[in-house]
């Protein structure tokens, strides 16, 4: 069916989850002609002036009103037996633009990426029913229409952008956007994506790539060489047992009490949607009152986002081998007792930043089965079947060995890392003591370099 028989009716306002709302990856391999990149991701905030944040806000409306009228084409297709794909519903963009004058102000790249939205959108749905079809506990989730408020960023593709000598950015259609580039941008320029967030602020998003080796494939202002996978050995491999009663111990000794900030701002979350919940849907009380919670739980978001940054950072510096437990996160936070504990520790947030900036520095990481790693005694290998989670010391009944049970794990999982590439164990003694020195307490003032 004709896609502009869509166009022309009301567009749905339904409440739908947004995918660019999902984490950054900051950085990912790519295999392009028999040659490896490495792709980055640089978030910037970008300061429009008024009249171009009512030409984004244009934009963004136009583009949600094409993707839900072709998310409806789709779902009339599928119900009428007929084909549909990105291809075909690509093809009919010119139409579009020729009975709605107004997507002729919209850059043409920018057009096509709604077309390809959607589609990585079905191929995200029918990936979830093929998990689920294998058995996997997940939810299909077909994609839904999108509101006003859940689709909130365009993306230049190839063409239609410019970094300009001022640290500014043109964007075509837009003009000259001013932008505080508090990085230097390097490698190739594959995409530029505009967003607003929550609050209703703008940040520039740029996904550049260069070559694996190249002078660009470095990461921040190191210049030690650390030890690929294929080098003789590791000078400082450590082990890293996460948790929540200590956010992180390490084989070499060191504790960090989780940060919980979360736990720290729910006062302040609380008074806010309580005062949220008292204005009338509609108002402008209310879309004011609706602002003030999204700040709050955007700080959290950054709190967490700054501190995993430090902390990934610090591992990276000092060690040349990092092994991690390969947690099942997304099976753990559905016991209800203990959800908010393990989203407010943020792991996989921890785990992603230390992944890629190991990556970029040199260094290995390597994941781990957390099976066994807290029953097995890091010195004799004899695994206490009856160890309790209430138990925080380890006591061996085989060697005598007693450790706190964190720091055993965080040696097994060491262990496991270097004999998982092949290097073996290294001739380390744990320390008998009966509990470890007080906890680190993490940085909280941002900025502040964590050491």
């Amino acid at each position: 069916m004709d896609s502009l028989t869509f166009m022309s009716e009301k567009s749905h306002n339904l409440q739908g989850w947004d995918e660019s709302e999902s984490i950054i990856i900051y950085t990912h391999k790519k295999i392009r002609g028999g040659t490896e990149f490495m792709m980055r991701t640089y978030r910037f905030r970008a300061y429009p002036s008024s009249r171009q944040i009512d030409m984004l806000n244009s934009t963004l409306n136009l583009c949600r009103e094409l993707y839900n009228a072709m998310l409806e084409q789709r779902i009339y297709a599928y119900r009428s037996k007929k084909h549909v794909n990105y291809r075909s519903q690509q093809d009919e963009i010119p139409a579009i633009k020729e009975r709605f004058p107004e997507f002729r102000n919209i850059h043409s790249l920018v057009v096509q990426d709604v077309a390809h939205r959607l589609d990585k959108t079905y191929d995200h749905f029918f990936r979830r029913v093929r998990e689920k079809k294998q058995g996997k506990k997940a939810s299909a989730g077909f994609p839904r229409f999108k509101s006003t408020d859940r689709y909130n960023s365009i993306t230049y593709t190839q063409s239609g952008f410019r970094l300009l000598d001022n640290g500014h950015v043109w964007l075509s259609r837009i003009g000259e956007l001013r932008m505080f580039m508090h990085r230097s941008v390097t490698g190739d320029i594959r995409t530029i994506s505009i967003k607003r967030d929550s609050v209703g602020d703008w940040f520039i998003t740029i996904i550049c790539d260069h070559e694996k080796g190249s002078e660009h494939d470095s990461w921040g202002d190191q210049g030690n060489e650390q030890p690929h996978a294929n080098s003789p050995g590791f000078t400082n491999p450590v082990g890293i047992d996460l948790g929540l009663k200590a956010l992180i111990t390490t084989s070499d000794g060191m504790q960090m009490e989780p940060p919980s900030f979360l736990r720290k701002s729910e006062k302040k979350l609380k008074k806010a949607q309580r005062n949220l919940s008292r204005k009338q849907k509609g108002s402008g009380k209310r879309r004011k009152a609706k602002t003030r919670v999204a700040k709050v739980h955007r700080k959290i978001a950054r709190q967490r986002d700054d501190f995993s940054h430090k902390l990934s950072r610090n591992l990276v510096e000092n060690h040349d081998l990092i092994a991690l437990e390969d947690l099942n996160i997304a099976g753990m936070v559905k016991n209800r007792h203990l959800a908010k504990s393990i989203g407010d520790a943020s792991w996989n947030r921890i785990i992603q930043y230390t992944m890629y900036k190991a990556e970029s520095a040199g260094a290995v990481v390597v994941p781990i089965n957390p099976m066994h790693t807290s029953q097995k005694c890091s010195k004799c290998g004899n695994i206490k079947h009856d160890l309790k989670l209430s138990d925080r010391i380890y006591h061996c009944n085989s060697c005598g060995l007693t450790i706190d049970r964190d720091m055993n794990a965080a040696m097994n999982i060491r262990d496991i890392g270097l004999a998982k590439i092949g290097r073996g164990t290294p001739e380390l003694t744990p320390a008998e003591i009966g509990a470890l020195p007080a906890m680190v307490t993490p940085v909280a003032e941002t900025g502040s370099p964590l050491r």
